[in-house]
């Protein structure tokens, strides 16, 4: 069978027209937690030859974060060049901004070496950045930003939301009012240049060829490929690996901490540690993992730069034919 784009795209997606043919092509494969992006990225090196796959999770940036973030193995990452996988250490916080400019440079480097660069990953806000251009503004502060989350945890994020109001009404129009990590990041701005969000211009992205592809299921069997995904993490020894990163100052990186599978494994190391407060932990690991599915469907439904392929209709070598279909000849 022969398939096309227009029969992996729901019929009410527009996708924008990525017909020019002077600008080189960048393939990003965006999806929901355990969907199969590290597994479609792979089968299209293979059938490549010429893939440097580039992370774009926002926790796989930190070294020892392996488990909870289902990091491609050394084995694979031997096969295919990865990029933006530890590069950092846990007590040294990644951000957006970073992510934005450090894609771009190894973007640029494959290009030049006339690779074919693919861009794996489920963060939203850091693809919409590498798309669309970071937040612009000064560096992050520490103590402010602590101080900004700190009064969000007393007083509600709400309460954070009218002052940003007052300040900048432009700015807080075109965001979500319950949106905290861009309300304390606009709160912060203002607080260290004394001028409104609204009125920084964020840089221009290079111009590339995007080709850019949600992979999606459906829901049911999404979630019983996560609930396997959270027991094979657990059983491959998470507690452990945070047991470790604890000591190694993740505290002390809000986001890490935060993150999806840290959160509640730090929670259960704190707890009595009895049967029930473990299957507790479990429960709520699959939850919170659902949860951040759902969120990713939300978000990337809104981003109109991706055609959604859909991975219970059709295999994997079928999908990655179609995408290299897609892309064109390889030089």
């Amino acid at each position: 069978m022969t398939l096309t784009t227009r029969s992996l795209r729901p019929q009410t997606k527009k996708v924008p027209c990525q017909a020019s043919f002077a600008k080189p092509k960048v393939i990003i494969l965006a999806g929901p937690t355990a969907v199969g992006k590290t597994a479609l990225s792979l089968i299209l090196a293979g059938l490549l030859s010429k893939v440097e796959i580039i992370s774009a999770d926002s926790m796989q940036v930190y070294r020892g974060m392996d488990i909870g973030t289902a990091k491609a193995s050394w084995k694979e990452r031997l096969a295919v060049p990865h990029h933006l996988i530890d590069v950092r250490e846990i007590n040294d916080p990644y951000n957006v901004v970073d992510f934005f400019y450090d894609c771009q440079s190894r973007i640029a480097d494959i290009l030049k070496r006339n690779k074919i660069p693919i861009i794996s990953g489920g963060s939203g806000f850091y693809l919409h950045s590498l798309l669309n251009g970071p937040p612009s503004g000064p560096p992050s502060v520490p103590l402010l930003r602590k101080k900004l989350e700190d009064e969000c945890e007393e007083l509600g994020i709400e309460h954070l939301f009218k002052r940003l109001k007052k300040l900048d009404t432009l700015y807080a129009s075109t965001i979500s009012t319950k949106d905290k990590q861009k309300i304390i990041r606009a709160l912060e701005i203002i607080s260290l240049t004394k001028q409104p969000v609204s009125a920084f211009k964020p840089p221009i992205p290079p111009s590339y060829d995007w080709r850019c592809w949600f992979l999606s299921r459906e829901r049911k069997g999404l979630y019983e490929r996560i609930e396997k995904r959270c027991d094979e993490m657990i059983a491959e020894g998470l507690l452990d690996e945070v047991t470790r990163l604890k000591r190694e100052g993740i505290l002390m990186n809000k986001s890490a901490m935060q993150s999806i599978g840290y959160r509640q494994s730090l929670n259960f190391l704190d707890s009595t540690q009895t049967l029930t407060d473990f299957a507790s932990y479990k429960e709520d690991l699959k939850k919170c993992s659902r949860h951040l599915a759902k969120r990713q469907f939300t978000w990337f439904r809104t981003e109109p730069a991706y055609s959604w392929l859909e991975l219970d209709t059709y295999d994997m070598e079928a999908v990655a034919l179609q995408i290299i279909q897609d892309y064109g000849p390889v030089q």
